[in-house]
């Protein structure tokens, strides 16, 4: 990682294995996994990251079917564009076998005040979330239409790139910055309890972050009502902007002013 990635990585419990690397929790396996671009770093001071020690046990892991050793993209940071194959495209959302399964999410996207396209609807365990990458499974931000635009939102749209990552894992939902630009997170678990002030934290590419935290959750469902009198408020709703922050520490003080951003709605199924 300190050679490929990160020249100021001091520790690997800085790093969080992405789900779909089908070598890390194997116990007793006879290969350990090596790839840089098979981790993620959890974020940094800026957004101070959940109270992880340590890398998750093995136990917690949930690999997923690879077609070879790498992984089925290529991050940004890689210098070759990943081989794409007429088979890799497909729609996770209306799969035969994912319809089976009960959903953990709904995503919406949003540009200002508008929602466009439908809901996108997440069965398997991760879902990648992008502007225009060809391959594997994910919803395609680049293929929704919405006439006459602003230039401020197509100018978003073009940094959107790989996107993100999201994933449901035991702990909880997490998000991996795939793009070159920063993205921004906002959920009830991150927010500060019985703190007015809005927490929106800032996640850099390469970065991982808990944007929701199963646990916490449960504790928070039991807070009064009245605690959230002067609005409305959801408990199961995560916002993801790209490149454009908002709240008090910018211009933009709602997330309805940013250009581009994602609205994931939790389903109450683990």
């Amino acid at each position: 990682g300190k050679l490929f990635r990160w020249p100021d990585l001091q520790h690997p419990a800085e790093l969080k294995p992405l789900c779909e690397c089908q070598s890390f929790g194997v116990a007793d396996g006879p290969t350990v996994c090596c790839n840089p671009y098979h981790f993620s770093r959890l974020c940094g001071p800026e957004s101070p990251p959940p109270p992880y020690s340590r890398l998750s046990p093995s136990d917690e892991q949930k690999p997923l079917d690879l077609s070879d050793s790498t992984l089925s993209y290529t991050e940004t940071e890689a210098t070759n564009s990943p081989n794409v194959t007429p088979g890799d495209f497909s729609d996770a959302s209306t799969s035969p076998d994912a319809v089976k399964r009960s959903h953990w999410c709904n995503v919406a996207y949003w540009e200002h005040r508008t929602r466009v396209g439908r809901l996108y609807t997440v069965y398997e365990q991760s879902v990648s979330i992008f502007y225009d990458l060809p391959q594997g499974n994910g919803f395609c931000l680049g293929q929704l239409n919405l006439e006459n635009r602003s230039e401020t939102v197509r100018r978003t749209r073009s940094k959107i790139g790989y996107g993100i990552l999201l994933s449901k894992e035991p702990d909880g939902v997490w998000a991996y910055n795939r793009s070159e630009h920063p993205i921004f997170v906002n959920s009830p678990t991150l927010d500060i309890p019985n703190c007015r002030t809005l927490i929106v934290r800032k996640v850099m590419p390469g970065y991982s972050i808990k944007v929701f935290d199963y646990e916490k959750s449960c504790l928070l469902q039991h807070a009064s009502d009245l605690d959230y009198a002067d609005g409305p408020y959801d408990p199961n709703s995560v916002r993801i902007s790209f490149a454009k922050g908002w709240g008090p520490c910018y211009s933009r003080q709602f997330i309805t002013s940013c250009p581009c951003w994602l609205e994931i709605l939790l389903s109450n199924n683990r």
